[in-house]
């Protein structure tokens, strides 16, 4: 019998007979069949389906899903497979199995954890001949496919959360710094645990602003773009900037990689000043390092402001950790952390 046949199809509701009493027939039962679990990603369009499991759907002798609005259904019937709406107990689950025959069970959302403990609970009482049990994926997140969850909580909470519904670009800048702030800490503390962490996020900030950006208002000159527009428009930049890689360009060094970034960048930007870009309101040290690595980069002997104050002296240091390869950033955060040991050491 296979799926397509009237007897495979008592109706919607109709759930598979109880299993058999057990006793010594049912403990030597040659051919106790076979339970194949279909499980599926959301994160993957329904229908989409591995080869593997479209041969387990055709050759079952039933197909169950306990889920009526399961997203798969509609493309299994359209192909041809009845599926049955029903909720089997693993003790109706067993005995629909009697004789050789094959169920396969399309998973809900959850995994049908109650039916696989009552299976499971079966086959550990050894009272009961089990059917073959098979778990089948029949689709796989492909990698970034969590990203789709993210979006999807963040569409919610933005329309449901009294705080996060009110927020601006604006008034989530300061979160954006000082997250980003936490990660390098993270980075330079070396706690895997919390770099994955602050890694997050800073991930929810780039989809935060995201999901406000598709509110923008024309009124106020503001369009609208999505996190697609987002990721669309840095694919489309690292492909440019990478011809070594998606293009006919031969970069076999780091430094050759570097000037291969700049020259496009420059082609891109046309801009008149090697200072344009810079953002003013970073820290200071990281400014001043900026300034110095652009000039360095554009071979310009620019002299520093013959000025004497302690602000020119940190940018004198400033410049020469640059030129060193020294972060003046990263250096003075060392220095503080050991400072602040320091401190703690001598208050006991």
């Amino acid at each position: 019998m296979n799926a397509n046949s009237p007897e495979a199809t008592p109706g919607p509701a109709q759930a598979p007979g109880p299993a058999p009493a057990t006793g010594p027939d049912q403990a030597t039962d040659p051919a106790p069949g076979r339970i194949v679990l279909l499980t599926t990603s959301h994160r993957v369009a329904p229908g989409l389906l591995s080869w593997p499991a479209w041969q387990a759907l055709h050759a079952a002798d039933r197909v169950l899903c306990a889920d009526g609005a399961h997203p798969q259904l509609p493309y299994l019937r359209e192909a041809g497979i009845a599926v049955d709406e029903a909720s089997p107990t693993a003790e109706e689950l067993v005995g629909a199995c009697a004789r050789g025959r094959t169920v396969v069970v399309v998973a809900t959302g959850e995994g049908e954890p109650a039916l696989t403990d009552g299976l499971a609970r079966l086959a550990g009482g050894g009272r009961v001949a089990m059917p073959e049990l098979e778990l089948l994926p029949a689709s796989y997140d492909l990698p970034g496919a969590r990203l789709l969850d993210l979006v999807q909580v963040m569409d919610r909470i933005r329309a449901e959360c009294p705080w996060s519904s009110q927020q601006t670009h604006k008034g989530l800048a300061k979160y954006g710094i000082e997250e980003a702030y936490e990660l390098v800490e993270a980075i330079e503390e070396g706690d895997r645990d919390e770099l994955r962490e602050e890694l997050g996020d800073v991930l929810l900030q780039v989809v935060f602003h995201a999901r406000i950006a598709e509110e923008g208002r024309p009124e106020d000159g503001e369009d609208a773009f999505s996190i697609d527009d987002v990721a669309a428009g840095i694919v489309a930049k690292l492909i440019h900037r990478h011809p070594h890689v998606f293009g006919d360009a031969t970069a076999t060094t780091p430094e050759e990689v570097k000037e291969h970034w700049l020259r496009t960048k420059a082609v891109e930007k046309q801009r008149t000043s090697v200072t344009e870009g810079i953002p003013l309101g970073q820290p200071g040290l990281a400014l001043a390092a900026k300034l110095a690595s652009r000039t360095r980069t554009a071979h310009l002997d620019i002299p520093l402001p013959p000025v004497e104050g302690i602000g020119y002296e940190l940018l004198a240091l400033a410049v020469r950790a640059e030129s060193e390869g020294v972060d003046p950033e990263a250096a003075l955060r060392a220095a503080a952390r050991a400072y602040r040991d320091a401190i703690r050491e001598a208050e006991g």
